[in-house]
Formats: structure tokens, C-alpha cells, sequence
């Protein structure tokens, strides 16, 4: 089985709309599209190398999709333009009835088993980037492997969030980290299983702390 990998570029309060310009994504009135441009130096752009320099497949959504498509083909220039033009796409829609861009196939209907379909076939990993939308299924469906995230020194308030309602509860493992000279943390997860508690409470509780617990208890 191939990895699912999600790459995602995250404000500080948890916000991965827009991250590349104000026309990006301006969905629900968002009005800090481009939130990223300015902490952008050469140390991000190794790790990127480094993500995009090994074989993939393209998983994204269909807004993604077509920003990616209205700009990667005319922007052959530009690091990574290489890696994304010449890789298997999959767009996951609802909508499109094709996709133009070289190498696309459209993921059309209930996508949840197509997406775990592809992750047994042989191949490269499957990396998702953009796709607030579809990460949450991914996520609800448990079909998310790893997680790279770039996290910006930012807070913007609403926006489209990597963890949205109904995410299925996990802990992760980090593996690698390191921060760039603007203050960007860029770490890549592992899942790592289900959820694991304990309690920092002491033996027997004081009387005070059964006081406190006992107002938080729910009404029979």
C-alpha cells in the first residue's frame, strides 16, 4: 500500500485557506489571501525540494485543482513546476466533467473508495496539497498517512481550517523539524494510532478538587 501524504501551508490559529494570494480562494468573504507570501526564504524551499523531488501522484480538490491548472502549466519556471506538470493528478469533484490539465483523471461520485482504491495500487506516494475540503474527508475516512506542515507566524481569525468539524480523533508522530529564518515551523507527521490520555491528578484527590469536578458533572 502507498502512502496518502498531506502537505499544507497553516497560519497559527489553524487556517489553510488561501495561502498563496488574495484571489486564490476568496470563498465566505475570506480577506487575507496571500497570508504566506511574505515569510516565503530559501530554507522553506529546500524542504519543498525535498517533498516534491521523489516520485508522486497528485490528489487534490477541485478548487485546488483549478488554481493549480490556470497556473503550473504557464509557470514552468518556477521550482516544482516540473514535479507538478509531469504527475498523475486526481481531482475529486463533483462538478467537473474533465480535467485538461496533462495527466488528469477526474474522481467523480462517492470518492472515498476510489481514493482508498488507489492508495493499494503499486506507485508513488499520493500527496495532497490545498484541498481544505477533501483533506476533511480524507481525514473523516482515516485515509490520511502523514501530514507535512508549514506553520506561519499568522493569525487571521476565520478561514477554511486543516482540522475541521467531524475530523477523526488520532495522535501523530513527529519525525522531522526545523524552522526557517522567518519563523516558519515545518514538521512532518506520522500517525501514530488512537488518542492516548492520562492525568498529571494526584492519587486522592483534595476536597477542593472533589468540589471542582463535581460542578463540571453533567445532570442525571
Amino acid at each position: 500500500m502507498r502512502k496518502l501524504v498531506v502537505n499544507t501551508f497553516l497560519t497559527l490559529d489553524g487556517v489553510m485557506q488561501a495561502p498563496g494570494g488574495p484571489e486564490e480562494d476568496p470563498t465566505g468573504g475570506f480577506s487575507f489571501g496571500g497570508w504566506s507570501v511574505s515569510y516565503w526564504d530559501d530554507s522553506m524551499g529546500e524542504v519543498m525540494g525535498r517533498l516534491m523531488g521523489k516520485p508522486f501522484d497528485l490528489l487534490l480538490g477541485r478548487k485546488t485543482y483549478e488554481i493549480f491548472a490556470a497556473h503550473w502549466p504557464f509557470a514552468t519556471d518556477e521550482p516544482g513546476a516540473d514535479a507538478l506538470n509531469a504527475a498523475r493528478k486526481y481531482v475529486a469533484t463533483t462538478t467537473l466533467e474533465s480535467a485538461d490539465w496533462n495527466n488528469s483523471t477526474v474522481l467523480r461520485g462517492d470518492v472515498v473508495p476510489q481514493i482508498a482504491a488507489l492508495k493499494e495500487e503499486d506507485g508513488p506516494e499520493i500527496q495532497v496539497h490545498g484541498s481544505s475540503n477533501l483533506i476533511q474527508t480524507l481525514l473523516a475516512n482515516d485515509l490520511v498517512d502523514e501530514i507535512h506542515v508549514m506553520t506561519f507566524p499568522v493569525v487571521v481569525g476565520g478561514g477554511e481550517r486543516l482540522f475541521g468539524d467531524g475530523t477523526i480523533l488520532a495522535s501523530f508522530r513527529v519525525r522531522d523539524v526545523s524552522t526557517s529564518g522567518t519563523g516558519v515551523v515545518m514538521a512532518t507527521y506520522d500517525k501514530a494510532g488512537e488518542v492516548s490520555v492520562g492525568s498529571f491528578a494526584l492519587d486522592q484527590p483534595t476536597d477542593l478538587e472533589l468540589q471542582r469536578r463535581e460542578q463540571w458533572r453533567p445532570e442525571s
